[in-house]
């Protein structure tokens, strides 16, 4: 019964998890934390689509002669579907060349000129015709942690650098554990906490956890990961995040897709929980190709599906009992609405989901209730929404980005418009700026109060 049976569990033995819980207390100990200024991976500081920032813009023009709150645009050498990061003074992106096959990793300075360019890799990937414009050889987005930067590319080519732009390591991920098998390509973005670089590869030819050393990208560890799922269904664009405890302390790494969802150790890629009525045997659709990422704080996991599908409020348990850890616990389930590509938000007790057709919907994270659900602008949602200074940002790929107040009632405070062909990247949010990339261009919308300490900072250089 796919879905529904349990496959057999990877659970610890009790000295085995103990020791476990060493090496995870040795990795936490190594995490450069990263400041509120920061945004180092595309769901940013905390995972969750969220940022401490406050400041930031409501209203911008960004189409025509009028370009209030618009900081500065950048026209960008290729459209690309990752979403940038930003570490101090300078924004990470990647991108594909418009004149040739060339793969490019780009480091911006916050005025907006190109800092670096560098040539990683070369070649494409072949979707689907029709879907061409949703994704490319440059989906998976960088991520830092402000000493070195890391950025994969749909030819499975996983590279290092430092802040500067100078080589590190190279690793062929498709050399190493095959071509990936997707009809949309290699799309996961990687996680790196605690000096290990961790993506999985969920695809037809493949089911695999995988750990790397983020000094030399040699392997730490390969972990299989059991799947009964069929279909399309096997193929995953999800990517993972930490499991998030009481304090927010990541714990374990979640990996979502292919029927399941799943906790790893991270010391040693160990299954520690599973849960498996994504797509029960009963109604199982074997096109259920998970996309939306799952999100996780203070030890609760909200899990999305896809194709309108539901949304799973799990707590995972964290006691023992006769040398194993508990299972995880269904604490709710929304039975239909759920995104199909946007990544849940979840803060101060409710969770936000923007599905592609830019309907928000509002959840109650403690029992799952919805508090309201209204429609945000009449466009396709691809981006994740981010939430900061008390505002949910919600991305369209028409250029139309949604402002609304955060709370329990749906207040629209703002529609605003940018031009430069999709944005169907996830906005990053950095020093009082929002970054926003479409496919021709970069922007830094910010009000001119952050333009004025940019231009400080310039100067102080």
């Amino acid at each position: 019964m796919v879905g529904s049976r349990p496959i057999a569990n990877a659970y610890a033995t009790e000295a085995a998890m103990r020791l476990s819980l060493v090496r995870l207390a040795a990795l936490l100990l190594t995490i450069a934390p990263a400041t509120a200024e920061n945004w180092p991976h595309w769901r940013g500081p905390n995972f969750d689509g969220t940022s401490p920032e406050t400041g930031l813009p409501t209203i911008w023009h960004a189409d025509g002669a009028d370009r209030s709150n618009v900081l500065w645009r950048l026209d960008l050498p290729g459209w690309a579907a990752s979403s940038p990061v930003v570490w101090g003074d300078r924004i990470f992106l990647t991108s594909t060349d418009a004149d040739s096959d060339a793969l490019l990793v780009l480091a911006v300075d916050r005025d907006g000129t190109v800092a670096w360019q560098q040539r990683a890799d070369h070649g494409a990937i072949e979707v689907f015709e029709q879907f061409a414009h949703e994704t490319n050889v440059a989906a998976s987005s960088p991520i830092t942690d402000g000493e070195y930067l890391y950025t994969l590319f749909g030819t499975g080519l996983l590279s290092s650098f430092d802040l500067d732009g100078n080589a590190r390591w190279q690793v062929d991920l498709s050399e190493r554990y095959g071509k990936p098998n997707l009809f949309f390509g290699l799309t996961t973005s990687p996680l790196l906490i605690g000096g290990r670089v961790f993506l999985h590869l969920l695809h037809n030819d493949a089911q695999l956890v995988i750990a790397l050393d983020a000094v030399t990208g040699k392997e730490l560890w390969k972990q299989e990961r059991a799947t009964d799922a069929v279909d399309e269904c096997r193929h995953v664009y999800t990517s993972v995040v930490p499991l998030r405890a009481a304090r927010n302390t990541p714990i374990a790494l979640l990996v979502h897709g292919a029927d399941y969802i799943t906790a790893h150790d991270f010391g040693n890629g160990r299954e520690l929980w599973r849960y498996g009525s994504l797509n029960p045997s009963e109604t199982y659709n074997p096109f259920l190709r998970l996309i939306a990422s799952p999100v996780s704080a203070n030890g609760l996991v909200i899990a999305p599906t896809a194709r309108r599908g539901p949304v799973f409020g799990l707590r995972p348990g964290t006691s023992y009992r006769n040398g194993t850890l508990e299972s995880v616990e269904e604490v709710w389930k929304l039975d239909r609405g759920g995104p199909d590509v946007p990544t849940p938000v979840l803060a101060d007790g409710l969770v936000y989901l923007a599905d592609e057709k830019g309907r928000l919907t509002v959840l109650d994270v403690t029992n799952g209730d919805t508090v309201y659900a209204e429609r945000v602008h009449q466009g396709q949602h691809r981006g994740s929404p981010v939430l900061a200074d008390g505002k949910l940002y919600m991305s369209s790929s028409d250029g139309t980005v949604s402002v609304i107040r955060t709370g329990r009632r749906f207040e629209m405070l703002a529609k605003n418009q940018v031009d430069g062909g999709r944005l169907i990247a996830t906005p990053a949010i950095s020093q009082q700026t929002i970054y926003l990339r479409t496919a021709k261009a970069l922007f830094a919308i910010g009000t001119q109060e952050t333009q004025a300490l940019a231009t400080d900072s310039e100067a102080a250089r």
